[in-house]
């Protein structure tokens, strides 16, 4: 809506400019000035201070959240932006009402970081009905491709992969693990667990053993490793955590349960929060693998990009690296999450 009013105040402003012109002189002067100035001033384009954004965010369950949050709101200040932002306090049916909400404020383009996959398609397609393209930031939904204009975000199957040559690497390709797996149905959880299945089935000596979400908290984190604990004791190995969250939560239950985090249990976990690099100062976490989440100014370049027209590609990945905690004391300094 705001690109489409943006657009008609502009073509009405030329349009009483040429006919002053009119007034004042030929037509066929007029007509040509005016010419020159269409050519001259992109009508169809609009600015930052113009664009008007909703934001469909999953919550705050995670350190990596805040930090993903506080880059999208941030960047829309510095901006400009008109940011309308929701949080769904983990639950997809808060989501699902604030997409309805901005469809019907007739925003110019929606942000979404989808809770679970599935579930999605009526709602994108009545945004598709209205003309406002969405832009999928760090989760994937599972729905026809033309549903949604792009994906930002990591490859969270080369993330799982990582973290089993991580594994593979200081378990010298035997041991036991246990998994405690991101929330139930969302993409990093499903993917994160199909990559690391990918590299761990060339090793037969190296089994987890016992896996169970952990829903990407603390507190679940701590609860779920309390139980796998109770069950195997000293059989666990290693510990494969989804994110860091859930390895710091599981980090508390390790070290109540008398063994000690990053030695007895060797951890690798995902996301490379700033709490992480600290456990690896301490030598509580082996490994962390990045998965970015300061997306805001990414995200605002390609939602402007897509409201002026402009292409962009089906699939935007995030740029990434591996910690370990050798230079975690250097890198922590630099950690903006």
């Amino acid at each position: 809506m705001g690109t489409q009013i943006n657009k008609l105040l502009r073509v009405m402003m030329i349009c009483v400019w040429v006919l002053m012109l009119a007034s004042c002189g030929t037509a066929s002067t007029a007509i040509e000035n005016s010419a020159d100035l269409l050519s001259t001033q992109d009508v169809g384009k609009i600015t930052y201070d113009e664009l008007v954004v909703g934001y469909a965010q999953i919550g705050a369950e995670s350190s990596w959240r805040d930090g993903e949050t506080k880059s999208i709101r941030d960047t829309a200040t510095e901006l400009g932006v008109n940011l309308l932002f929701s949080d769904a306090q983990q639950k997809q049916e808060n989501q699902i009402k604030a997409i309805r909400t901005f469809i019907a404020q007739q925003v110019d383009v929606i942000g979404l970081s989808p809770i679970v996959e599935t579930g999605w398609e009526s709602v994108f397609q009545e945004a598709k009905e209205a003309g406002i393209p969405i832009i999928l930031v760090d989760r994937r939904a599972d729905v026809p491709a033309n549903l949604y204009t792009t994906f930002i975000g990591s490859d969270f199957v080369e993330e799982g992969r990582n973290a089993a040559r991580v594994l593979v690497e200081l378990m010298g390709g035997r041991g036991n693990i246990a998994e405690l797996v991101g929330t139930e149905g969302s993409a990093p959880a499903i993917d994160r667990a199909i990559g690391f299945r990918e590299v761990i089935e060339d090793y037969p000596e190296m089994k987890i053993i016992v896996s169970e979400s952990g829903d990407f908290t603390r507190a679940k984190g701590e609860e779920v490793m309390t139980e796998f604990l109770a069950a195997y004791g000293y059989e666990i190995d290693a510990l494969y955590a989804h994110n860091d969250d859930m390895a710091i939560g599981a980090i508390r239950a390790i070290e109540a349960y008398g063994m000690k985090p990053g030695k007895d249990i060797k951890i690798v976990s995902i996301d490379a929060v700033h709490d992480a690099f600290q456990a690896m100062i301490d030598g509580k976490i082996n490994a962390t693998i990045e998965c970015n989440p300061l997306l805001g100014p990414l995200f605002f370049e390609v939602a402007l990009n897509v409201v002026n027209g402009e292409t962009v590609p089906k699939w935007i990945p995030s740029q990434e690296d591996i910690f370990y905690p050798e230079n975690a004391a250097e890198i922590l300094p630099t950690r903006e999450y």
